[in-house]
Order: structure tokens, then sequence, then C-alpha cells
């Protein structure tokens, strides 16, 4: 069973339409890049499957369960705060908070959900006062560990205690990286996630989703680093004109491209690089 299942997603933007009916799988462990010009609808794509925005349109399923479904009574925010947790979400521009540390970025999500939770159990009377004070003090132990374990994994160890505005760009995006992979998403997607970079910092960040590449780590990545789609994606969709104009293999778009579109998109990509 297919860990993602997009059916039929449309979003029309007033009297523009921006997707047009798209549809794909997505396995677990998987590297999907998605590719095309700009306006073509790939960060809108994104951004309706972390209901950043809400399609007019089709249905979305995570692990063989319903996440979206344009049929569907509307959801409340806590249930749409519920279903984002399945997705991870790393911007172009790192969002991270200026007044927080990096680790008090990291922790400041995965402590207010578990207090959340934790809440709930005292005031249904699941559990007592002494546990709920017990429990509280082990969330943050087991947050904080966490988070210093993904700082070293992203290679920010020594930078735990300092301010967002103390970092390069390069390691402000590995943060929020961090801060993404901080609440175990079943899907991890970066919306051009180097386009805010200078070229010298581009390569850290890239090799940080390369590393992150395993049989654990579903991904999803809005790229217009074409090497990087090649070389590390399982997977290719390009679209052009809000639809899926070709999907594939690497080896079957970059060295066999069918569409002419894509063919042209390739090409100026090619020329651009050079």
């Amino acid at each position: 069973m297919s860990i993602l299942e997009v059916k039929n997603i449309t979003k029309s933007f007033g009297s523009t339409e921006v997707l047009k009916g798209i549809s794909f799988t997505l396995e677990k462990g998987e590297v999907l890049a998605i590719i095309g010009s700009s306006g073509s609808g790939k960060t809108t794509l994104l951004r309706c499957m972390n209901y950043l925005e809400v399609p007019d349109g089709g249905s979305i399923t995570v692990n063989g369960q319903p996440y979206f479904d344009s049929n569907e009574k509307k959801l409340s925010e806590s249930e749409i705060r519920q279903r984002r947790l399945h997705f991870g979400l790393v911007f172009q521009s790192f969002n991270l908070f200026p007044q927080y540390t990096v680790l008090q970025n990291l922790v400041l999500a995965a402590r207010l959900l578990q207090r959340s939770d934790l809440k709930a159990e005292l005031k249904q009377k699941k559990i007592d006062k002494l546990a709920y004070r017990e429990k509280r003090t082990k969330i943050m132990t087991d947050t904080e560990q966490n988070a210093r374990a993904l700082l070293e994994r992203v290679g920010l160890s020594s930078k735990a205690d300092f301010y967002p505005c103390q970092l390069s760009g390069g390691q402000q995006q590995r943060a929020a990286i961090a801060r993404a992979l901080s609440l175990t998403p079943d899907i991890l997607c970066f919306d051009e996630p180097t386009s805010a970079l200078d070229p010298e910092l581009t390569g850290e960040v890239l090799n940080v989703i390369r590393s992150l590449k395993s049989g654990d780590t579903t991904m999803i990545v809005v790229t217009h680093e074409m090497e990087f789609a090649r070389n590390v994606a399982d997977r290719i969709i390009f679209m052009a004109n809000g639809v899926i104009e070709e999907s594939g293999t690497s080896e079957e778009l970059f060295d066999n491209p069918k569409s002419e579109l894509l063919k042209s998109f390739l090409g100026k990509a090619n020329q651009f690089s050079k």
C-alpha cells in the first residue's frame, strides 16, 4: 500500500486554475522530486498537501487513511492541525522564530503538542496531578534529547544555543530541516529549499537532504536543482500549466524526455547551469 495517494486534486484562485487534476502515488522511503517552471503549480500542490491551502476538489490519502476529501465535511482547526502532523514542511525562507534559540525552535512545537495531550489526560482524569508533573518533566527531557540528536544529524550540534540571526543561511535551513523532523512526520516536504541561498551554501543543504534518504524517510522535494533531482530522486514529476506533463525515473525524464515542454524546460535549465 502506498504511503501517499493523491487523486485528481484541483485548485483555483479566482478564475485562475492553478491545479487541474493532479494524481500520483508515493511509496514509503521514496524521494519524489517535483520540477517545472515558475507558475506551473508546484508550490500550490505542496501547500495543498500541508493544508496551507484547501483544494477545491479531489482526495488525499496517507497510510490508507483519509487525509483530505473534497466531499468530506469541513474540518475544525484542531482536526486540521492533527492531520498536518503527517507532513513536515521546510520552506524557502527558513521561517525560524527569531526570538528563540535553535534548540528552542526545535522543541517548541513538540512540547506544545505533547503538553496539550497531557492536559487532556488530566482533564479527563486519566492521570492524577503527580503523574501529570512527572510526565511533563519527562516531556521536557525527551524533547531536548531528540532535538540535540537531530541537530547532530544535520551538523549543528555546536549551534544549539545560537539565535537564527547568528547563523548563515545554510545553517538556518539545516535548522529548519531538523525542526521539521522533530515531529516525526510520515512525509517530509521541501519547497525550493535552496532558492534563498547563495550558491556556496546550496551544497551543504542539499548534502543534508541527501543524507536523509533512507528506507524510513519519505520525501517530496520541489526543486530547481536538476543535478540533485537526477542523482537523489527515485521518481520525478514534471509539472506544466497545472498538470503533470510527464513523470518517471530520473533516467526516463532526463535521458529520454517525451514531452516537448519537458525537452524545452531541460534545455533552458542546462543552458542556465553552464
